[in-house]
């Protein structure tokens, strides 16, 4: 249940076969070829998976960048100027095998309810884009933009809307923009993923509808998408990880001479290296875990309890309103100097 993730650097498969050797670029040779770059404060991660990789992994052959930027917030305006020059940036790699021109006709589909806050940066991408240059009147229309809807508000398939349109308008490309879920509530609102592999509309909370993407089409699709919920247990999880690093810190400080002359109490952050080992004798030796063996056990425990339960930022509205507008500028400056 807590494994769910769109975000393809989160996955289990992922996860576990990011050893320290792995870290910076996985072997080839199994199919996975991962890197990871930063730029400011923003961290690039670039996997490319073949058919060997996909058999491994469990995810589709393809290429998937992520952009992430832990330290961006809603009021943020500088940050968001930078990761969108690197959303374009990423655009024309994510494109780069496409032989896209100026007269090449682009189909871009915003998915999600528009109703439900967490669920409408596709929508809400929709109507910016409807706004902008790529609308204007011309002989021959280039873009064509649509948001359908989700299938409990319209009894049809979000699919089938896309590829009635798509063998009306015969693009040659399709860009789809959706919400996502994440697996760490850390990526909330922080990260951008692109890949060349097409959507399951639905699938990060478990409501998997059809594929969208170049194999149901015979037109190449491009996913955009940003994580906006995460399972609810995770917090528990994530809640529990913070607390025990708090109170290993203190035993720490405790221990140390240095303490008794401190005017105040040590501030730990997350990134001070703590040895948990000083909590065996109080809690047992599963303090020592890794954070994924701590999800596992509280998953075990919590089996049943909340399974549709979803948590979004309180400033979800603003995160929705900026990230729209990100895509739609960024889409359009693209689009319009390609």
């Amino acid at each position: 249940m807590w494994e769910r993730t769109d975000l393809i650097d989160e996955s289990v498969e992922m996860v576990q076969h990011r050893t320290k050797k792995e870290k910076e670029v996985l072997d080839e040779e199994d199919g996975i070829l991962f890197e990871e770059s930063r730029d400011g404060a923003v961290l690039i991660t670039s996997i490319e998976v073949d058919d060997a990789g996909e058999k491994r992994i469990g995810k589709k052959k393809g290429k998937y960048i992520t952009l992430t930027d832990l330290t961006i917030s809603p009021d943020d305006e500088q940050s968001f100027k930078q990761i969108e020059k690197m959303f374009i940036k990423y655009l024309d790699e994510i494109h780069s095998k496409i032989p896209l021109s100026t007269n090449s006709k682009i189909l871009i589909i915003g998915l999600g309810n528009a109703s439900i806050t967490p669920d409408a940066i596709g929508p809400k991408a929709i109507e910016y884009l409807q706004n902008t240059s790529l609308t204007m009147d011309d002989e021959k229309v280039k873009v064509v933009m649509y948001a359908p809807g989700v299938t409990g508000q319209t009894g049809l398939e979000t699919s089938d809307f896309v590829k009635a349109i798509s063998d009306k308008f015969k693009p040659d490309l399709i860009i789809v923009l959706d919400a996502l879920a994440a697996r760490n509530s850390e990526r909330l609102c922080k990260t951008i993923q692109l890949t060349n592999t097409g959507i399951h509309p639905g699938s990060g909370v478990g409501n998997q509808r059809k594929e969208i993407s170049e194999e149901v089409y015979g037109v190449p699709v491009t996913a955009i998408g940003i994580p906006m919920v995460v399972d609810g247990p995770v917090l528990y999880a994530d809640a529990m990880e913070q607390v025990i690093h708090y109170i290993a810190s203190k035993v720490e400080e405790k221990g140390r001479p240095s303490s008794a002359l401190a005017v105040t109490s040590m501030v730990s952050t997350k990134d001070t290296t703590i040895d948990k080992k000083v909590l065996e004798p109080i809690f047992g030796e599963w303090v020592t875990w890794s954070k994924d063996e701590k999800r596992k056990l509280f998953e075990e425990v919590f089996i049943g309890k909340n399974p549709s339960l979803f948590v979004t930022p309180k400033e979800t509205d603003a995160w929705v309103d900026h990230y729209a507008y990100l895509l739609s500028n960024g889409l359009e400056t693209w689009i319009s100097n390609r």
